[in-house]
């Protein structure tokens, strides 16, 4: 079923109590923005086609997400990837082939659209850093991920607001030891800001 505006602007909470851990990252993830870089978009593109390949139908749609996808807008220099999959929890059929990619199975929160998080550390010859995000068929968490994107593109104000709080939040979480989930945790509000207003330009609220 097609998703409804009210299937997006919906707030899905989950409190992390159905996290399964499947393993650990090697090494921390370090949360220093850089300057737009040209090479984003082409990363993307190569991991799209390395998994396209690897998991033929199975994939349904591969999108670029997160802040590299947005031209002209700081980022980690990590390349953030939706990949929609027939069936999420069928993960026989794209984890293994994920996983000779190069890509570290972290872990699985079924009580939030059943995501699943991989990541690729980037710690090989000629790889790089990604966060790929698996959700199965008319999720609304990548729907919220186009519709941010589409937005801080064609509105120049949010985009420079978002570049300040990035900065600014991924400064604190340095100087303070913090990991990834607390750097996110800070930029919520400011995210929920720019999302309400992108909704609404939408007509999804009043």
């Amino acid at each position: 079923m097609p998703l409804s505006p009210e299937d997006i602007v919906r707030h899905y909470v989950d409190d992390g109590s159905s996290t399964e851990r499947v393993n650990h990252r090697k090494s921390r993830v370090k949360l220093s923005i850089v300057e737009p870089n040209p090479a984003w978009p082409q990363r993307f593109q190569d991991t799209k086609a390395r998994i396209q390949a690897a998991l033929g139908p199975m994939a349904l749609a591969i999108h670029h997400a997160g802040s590299t996808s947005v031209p002209g807008l700081p980022a980690k220099d990590i390349i953030d990837m939706d990949l929609v999959v027939q069936d999420i929890k069928d993960e026989d059929a794209y984890v293994a082939p994920l996983e000779r990619l190069g890509f570290l199975f972290l872990f699985r929160e079924p009580a939030w659209h059943e995501h699943r998080y991989f990541v690729d550390e980037g710690d090989r010859p000629g790889s790089y850093a990604i966060n790929l995000h698996v959700f199965g068929p008319e999720c609304a968490e990548v729907e919220k991920h186009r519709i941010f994107r589409e937005w801080l593109v064609k509105t120049p104000e949010d985009l420079e607001l978002y570049a300040r709080v990035k900065r600014e939040c991924a400064e604190v979480a340095e100087a303070r030891g913090e990991s990834m989930q607390e750097y996110t945790v800070r930029k919520n509000e400011v995210i929920d800001g720019i999302l309400e207003r992108a909704y609404r330009d939408l007509g999804y609220i009043e």
